[in-house]
């Protein structure tokens, strides 16, 4: 029973392995002028005018630079926006903290 479970997971297994490989051909230094080229643009890839500093500066495809997008998706290091475009939200296009405003705990008088 234990082995029938086990392998019915392994194909879910194996997927997540390869959803979490990046785009073949992809090494770290595309990915880091991936990375950099979404920070110079505001870290927001939604419309065409943000898509072509984007290939110019990486020399990727249209193909390619959506391909890096999903990848980032799906390590968790990037969201779809509402709008349906790429928000990139690791590095330095990390969101800062949330400010919380704690009252001043009151004196007793």
């Amino acid at each position: 029973m234990k082995l029938k479970m086990c392998l019915s997971l392994l194909p879910l297994i194996a997927t997540a392995a390869c959803v979490a490989m990046p785009p073949e051909g992809t090494g770290d230094e595309d990915l880091a002028a991936f990375d950099d080229a979404v920070a110079s643009i505001g870290c927001e890839l939604t419309y065409e005018s943000d898509y072509l500093p984007v290939e110019l500066q990486t020399g990727m495809t249209r193909m390619k630079i959506n391909e890096v997008a999903q990848y980032r998706i799906t390590r968790g290091e990037a969201e779809m926006t509402e709008s349906g475009g790429f928000r990139l939200i690791s590095g330095s296009c990390t969101p800062a903290a949330p400010v919380v405003d704690t009252p001043a705990p009151e004196s007793a008088a």
